[in-house]
């Protein structure tokens, strides 16, 4: 079965490039043991960051290295997809200290969003995957087509805003808790969420192409990039939300 793309950069056509070759393989079943581990050592790293939360300036310097490291040490997982088994639970590591930070902050503003916005995104992640092994969600090359074309306009939006903000600007009105922006993240989440059935879809071929056991590793850290997505966006909505009561 021919391997297809997804949007998720962590996974895309290049990803099962190779096959085991006669050592032990990749499993749909090993990817979900070490994404669980991952998952643990994130929210094991947010609960230290989070426990700073009343004092900022011992939290901040926390977020900060989470954030730039989880970014590098996230593109070299990319690059070098044999390290995995090293730089996957040091990614969850560092995005942990990074999201543990941020959910403080967004906590102390709106208090009870944080808990709201941890089960939603789990909530979600448990509807896809009963949805898409039930066969309920068919992994089409339309629905293929349309996730990634959307999830690459909405980076290219989040990029254009970013440049606007070294100039003092911001894309009007996504930002802001009125209606426009309100459907923006609506639209976002669900594209997010669109992106977690690519990657079960993705991973499944991956095992089926008998690719290489730290392929695990890294399947792992693929679904970590989208549910960490994920969450900062069902974060953003919820803040939206709160705003507009």
């Amino acid at each position: 079965m021919a391997l297809m793309r997804t949007a998720n950069p962590a996974l895309n056509a290049t990803t099962f490039s190779g096959s085991a070759s006669g050592e032990e393989a990749m499993t749909v079943q090993g990817s979900v043991q070490k994404t669980a581990l991952l998952l643990i050592l994130l929210v094991a790293a947010s609960c230290w960051t989070w426990r700073q939360a009343g004092n900022p300036a011992a939290m901040l310097p926390w977020l900060l290295i989470g954030g730039v490291g989880g970014f590098i040490v996230g593109l070299v997982t990319i690059f070098k997809k044999a390290w995995a088994p090293v730089t996957a639970p040091l990614y969850a590591v560092l995005e942990g200290l990074a999201l543990g930070g941020l959910s403080a902050f967004f906590e102390m503003r709106y208090p009870g969003i944080v808990i709201q916005a941890v089960g939603l995104t789990f909530g979600t992640l448990a509807a896809l995957l009963l949805a898409y092994s039930s066969g309920f969600i068919k992994v089409t090359q339309n629905f293929r087509l349309g996730v990634v074309a959307a999830t690459g306009g909405i980076a290219i939006l989040y990029l254009v805003d970013i440049i606007m903000m070294f100039f003092g600007h911001r894309i009007p009105m996504i930002h802001e808790s009125g209606t426009v922006g309100i459907l923006f993240s609506l639209f976002v989440v669900t594209i997010a969420a669109l992106n977690l059935v690519l990657d079960f879809d993705f991973i499944e071929q991956g095992a089926q192409s008998n690719q290489p056991k730290y392929m695990e590793w890294y399947a792992g850290f693929g679904l970590m990039v989208t549910l960490i997505w994920l969450y900062l966006e069902i974060l953003r909505l919820l803040a939206k939300s709160r705003d507009r009561k």
